[in-house]
């Protein structure tokens, strides 16, 4: 497994997390088995948030840490908060910050979070609430580093006048599919298609200037969630690049796509969702790859994209 180092973070932490988003599809055994799978390939690295199965997920791992035999202190647990969908808004209020870490702990059976996200964001969000439910996780211990998820330059630039502790993390959707945190920068100025449009103020440039480790989401995913673009019928050039250049590695075309976000220079790592342990050691065989600049670019004009 390829690891990096989060600067003002954690250390050591593998390029590939393991979203946990599926495990309430999994028994307690089942999402043992894929806990300790992930731990066995290099995976060090948990993504949960208290939205995910209505805290299900959190709750289905916390019952299923213990059979895997693992250390609490070898594995980095990140959960994300604010999505209430069952209240159908937002919320970054400094009350619903301490309860949702709280509860997240109670549900993930540990003392503490490696790392706190906040989940989308509020648009009625006060930068002082945030950084006073931030200072008493951090003073209490139960929160040891801090995030952002899907967050604006703007917006963390607010964050970052009140917030004491670094920012480290954001997590931005990101793969062959959906590459619009680079596509403005290849089409800027370019009134013949709508990829020049800058959808998000520049934030892959942002976080690069201001060590913010990007984790992408959905990396295999066509729009949201609309399936897998590997082997999907409406993307035949792409998957053509990407049995190419598997073969060029020995590895499979969805090990090429993952390995294409890792290959980009900000270090990004990839949250992958699956709960299937042959098709996460799959997934792992990404690291084994660092693609030319040439295959990197070959795999994003197949993608649909071409050069101005």
């Amino acid at each position: 497994m390829d690891n990096i180092n989060i600067v003002n973070g954690p250390q050591n932490v593998s390029r590939i997390i393991l979203g946990c988003m599926r495990m309430p599809a999994l028994d307690v055994n089942g999402a043992a088995d894929i806990i300790k799978c992930a731990a066995e390939l290099g995976i060090n690295f948990y993504d949960h948030a208290t939205c995910y199965g209505d805290g299900e997920a959190e709750k289905r791992f916390g019952d299923a840490f213990p059979l895997t035999g693992l250390k609490r202190e070898d594995i980095i647990i990140q959960s994300k908060c604010g999505l209430h969908f069952d209240r159908k808004e937002f919320d970054w209020s400094k009350e619903d910050i301490l309860k949702s870490a709280d509860e997240s702990l109670a549900r993930l059976k540990t003392d503490y979070l490696d790392v706190l996200l906040l989940h989308r964001p509020d648009l009625l969000f006060d930068p002082e609430e945030v950084a006073e439910a931030f200072d008493k996780l951090y003073k209490d211990g139960k929160v040891r580093h801090f995030g952002v998820s899907n967050v604006t330059p703007g917006e963390l630039e607010l964050l970052k006048k009140y917030v004491k502790q670094p920012l480290i993390f954001n997590q931005l959707q990101f793969s062959l599919d959906q590459t619009q945190l680079i596509d403005a920068a290849m089409y800027l100025n370019n009134t013949t298609t709508d990829r020049s449009t800058d959808r998000d103020n520049g934030i892959l440039d942002y976080c690069r200037l201001n060590d913010i480790t990007i984790q992408a989401w959905s990396p295999l995913q066509i729009g949201m969630f609309k399936g897998c673009f590997v082997d999907h019928p409406d993307f035949p050039e792409l998957n053509a690049a990407l049995a190419k250049v598997g073969a060029n590695y020995g590895i499979s075309k969805t090990a090429v796509a993952i390995a294409w976000i890792l290959r980009h220079p900000a270090k990004m790592q990839a949250i992958v969702g699956t709960m299937n342990p042959e098709h996460l050691k799959d997934i792992c065989d990404a690291t084994k790859a660092k693609l030319t600049h040439h295959e990197w670019y070959e795999l994003y004009l197949a993608s649909g994209k071409f050069l101005p």
